[in-house]
């Protein structure tokens, strides 16, 4: 008997599994707070670990080749999250009512330094109360008085 886990449970790897397993590709609907930080806390603990042995690698073996090498599986990492990590982004700004169009403040080269800082605005901002035009209320928040 298999007993699914209900989201004040996850760990952070729950959260990711979430986003990488079951929302891979998945640009409607909404995702929560903890869906989209717990999802890039996990990602960059991975990238950054990977980045300090790559290192450790690189200066112990004073060799190009390893280097080159070792960034086969960093850049295979990226391949894998970046369509994930799009899609959680595009989510949490549905979270608080705003087009996923707006993803494109952090990526257009112009903007970015400032889109990027209302993005990160965004995506600390609660969600929004109830069900809005991308769907359900991810917290499953009563709006009963």
């Amino acid at each position: 008997m298999i007993i699914e886990k209900q989201e004040k449970d996850y760990t952070i790897y729950d959260w990711w599994r979430k986003v990488m397993v079951e929302n891979y590709a998945n640009f409607d609907g909404r995702a929560r707070r903890s869906e989209y930080w717990y999802f890039s806390l996990f990602n960059f603990i991975i990238i950054f670990s990977f980045a300090i042995i790559m290192a450790v690698l690189s200066s112990v073996v004073n060799d190009e080749d390893v280097f080159l090498f070792s960034m086969i599986p960093l850049v295979l990492g990226f391949m894998v999250i970046l369509i994930p990590s799009i899609a959680v982004a595009v989510r949490r700004l549905h979270d608080t009512g705003k087009s996923g169009w707006y993803y494109l403040l952090g990526v257009i080269p112009i903007v970015s330094y400032v889109g990027g800082i209302v993005l990160l605005v965004f995506y600390c901002s609660d969600g929004d109360r109830g069900d809005n035009q991308y769907g359900l209320d991810p917290k499953k928040r009563n709006l009963d008085f």
